[in-house]
């Protein structure tokens, strides 16, 4: 059995397909479209207090809309993976794995200050 991320891979990569839009998917073109995306997301928290941003501080649009903007960025988050390769579950426990040891409970809990800046 597939699982979903494999599935959205390949929804991703027919989607592109049907429309030629693979000459366009280039890694560095990718990236950049992922940035694009992330200042949408961004923009949509700008001016809010932390209160506002917060779930229940936010309008039903609101969430809708910041559902929309973390749905592009995963979407060709997905894309610039696969066409470099790079399987994203694999490289996500790996990074978790490097956090915890980058990040010793004992120095990093409660602090937001970065263990290595203090």
């Amino acid at each position: 059995m597939i699982d979903l991320m494999e599935q959205i891979k390949q929804q991703l990569r027919e989607f592109a397909k049907e429309r030629d839009w693979d000459q366009f998917h280039t890694p560095k073109n990718l990236a950049m479209a992922i940035s694009g995306e992330v200042g949408e997301l961004i923009e949509l928290f700008q001016w809010l207090t932390p209160e506002q941003s917060d779930k229940d501080g936010l309008s039903p649009e609101q969430v809708n809309n910041v559902k929309e903007e973390i749905a592009d960025v995963f979407l060709y988050l997905i894309r610039l993976a696969d066409k470099l390769d790079i399987d994203l579950n694999e490289v996500a426990m790996e990074k978790l794995k490097l956090n915890a040891k980058k990040y010793p409970v004992g120095l990093s809990k409660s602090n937001a200050i970065k263990y290595n800046r203090r």
